[in-house]
């Protein structure tokens, strides 16, 4: 609880700096802030896992809890590490745009920590809020605009289909707590139809915010013209969080019955990586490219809530840990291509190898380990992904998610293609001192994971 509290103060008190001009003041606080809030989320671990639902059971900071709001929190930190000088080219006001960025971190928070619907829905609501003002920080910028009206749009129908679900579920059990829901699936004979349909209702809405297809519509455009450091924080942190909240609904409460919402689940995981994969593979755009693999990722990562287990929670958090460090370094290498060329486009990375060597080799380790490439911590999240899904007996849906890897690894290597085996002007690209340390740490920790997994997969 501390750890909400304090991210949920920080905001205010950039909101005062901002006031009294002390802008130089914003980034430290929140970065100080933000490693304060992590290592008070550190302390809860305990070891056995013994955590009891706090405030009338609508909150549980259990390991899982801390594990994914520790990942969160940490990518959140890099990205803003990323935004020295960022948006003061948008504008000269920048406290609001520290402060909005920590509100819908709190809202992540919530939402990995809930154990009632309420504030599931609550912790939703904070962050879809605050991300849907950041999507359209560029007022001048059209593509901006239109992102955030389409994030709004798109981002109410999908809360409405979720409060809908969170209301037909109340209205078979009375209740709104997951101990209770998963009671009622548990011992009632005959389950009313109403439930059935809140399960499909909150399948809906979740997999709207988590991006899977056919839900997805609304990803490419938005993440295309978002500003490139809201994009990183929305497929990251946003998205590491809305899988956390899927698996601990499902893992908690619906697991008795399997048998009729685990179907529907597989053929969106299916559809999402074909959907995903084969559309990358006809992007002209890099951002855009990352933007479908978010898609396809999203189908990998709904394999742990399909095969609900012991090492469901450890797989998801491998594979967020190591896309989210692999995306963060896409991006932040996607921002100095943009402010040297002026494009997003993958020529516009032709001879990078050439202009800056640490540059292209970091956002080389990237792309390794979004394919899934050995020795790289995109490796070892597939791996025990697809190890769980095998524990599940789901040997076709390992096969699909095989093919569909290899079609991702043509699109991945465009970029290490272009950079290396393409020549360009000789336009030095220059990389400040704060993106080496965030590229590099994060490059570095790619395949100190790939290398040494036990690091973090024992964790959960």
């Amino acid at each position: 609880m501390n750890t909400i509290i304090l991210i949920s103060v920080i905001p205010i008190v950039l909101l005062y700096l901002g006031l009294y001009k002390a802008k130089k003041a914003l980034l430290p606080v929140s970065i100080i802030g933000l490693i304060i809030a992590l290592g008070l989320a550190i302390t809860q671990w305990t070891t056995p896992d013994v955590a009891q639902p706090t405030f009338h059971g609508m909150l549980l900071f259990n390991n899982f809890s801390i594990a994914f709001s520790a990942i969160t929190i940490t990518s959140t930190i890099l990205i803003l590490l990323l935004s020295k000088g960022y948006f003061e080219k948008i504008s000269n006001h920048i406290a609001e745009y520290y402060a909005i960025i920590l509100f819908s971190l709190a809202g992540i928070v919530v939402m990995v920590s809930y154990y009632n619907l309420t504030m599931l829905f609550i912790g939703i609501e904070i962050m879809s809020v605050s991300l849907y003002i950041l999507a359209g920080i560029k007022k001048n910028d059209f593509a901006s605009n239109e992102a955030a009206l389409k994030y709004f749009l798109m981002g109410a129908f999908s809360t409405g289909f979720l409060l809908f679900g969170i209301t037909l579920i109340y209205g078979a059990t009375g209740s709104f707590h997951l101990d209770v829901i998963r009671d009622y699936a548990l011992t009632t004979q005959h389950i009313d139809p109403i439930f059935y349909v809140g399960i499909v209702s909150i399948i809906v809405g979740l997999c709207f915010k988590v991006g899977a297809a056919p839900f997805h519509f609304w990803t490419p455009d938005v993440y295309e013209g978002s500003p490139t450091l809201i994009t990183a924080f929305m497929s990251t942190a946003v998205k590491t969080a809305g899988f956390a909240a899927f698996l601990r609904l499902f893992s908690t409460c619906f697991v008795p019955l399997n048998t009729f919402w685990v179907p529907t689940l597989a053929i969106i995981a299916v559809i999402t990586l074909f959907i995903g994969n084969i559309t990358a593979l006809y992007q002209q755009s890099f951002k855009r490219m990352l933007a479908y693999s978010s898609i396809s990722h999203a189908g990998y990562l709904l394999f742990a809530v399909i095969v609900i287990g012991a090492g469901s929670a450890n797989a998801v958090f491998v594979y967020a840990t190591a896309y989210s460090i692999a995306s963060i370094i896409a991006f932040g290498g996607l921002i100095l291509v943009q402010q040297q060329s002026g494009s997003d486009s993958f020529d516009s990375f032709n001879g990078l190898s050439a202009k800056n060597p640490f540059l292209a080799l970091v956002i080389s380790i990237a792309m390794l380990s979004l394919a899934g490439i050995p020795l790289t911590a995109g490796f070892i999240g597939k791996f025990y992904m697809f190890s769980n899904v095998l524990t599940g007996h789901q040997v076709l849906l390992v096969v699909i998610a095989i093919v569909n890897a290899i079609i991702s690894i043509f699109y991945y290597f465009r970029v290490i293609i272009a950079m290396y085996f393409r020549s360009a002007e000789s336009t030095e690209v220059v990389v400040p001192g704060y993106y080496k340390f965030v590229l590099g740490i994060s490059a570095l920790a790619t395949i100190v994971i790939g290398i040494f997994p036990a690091l973090i997969s024992n964790l959960i």
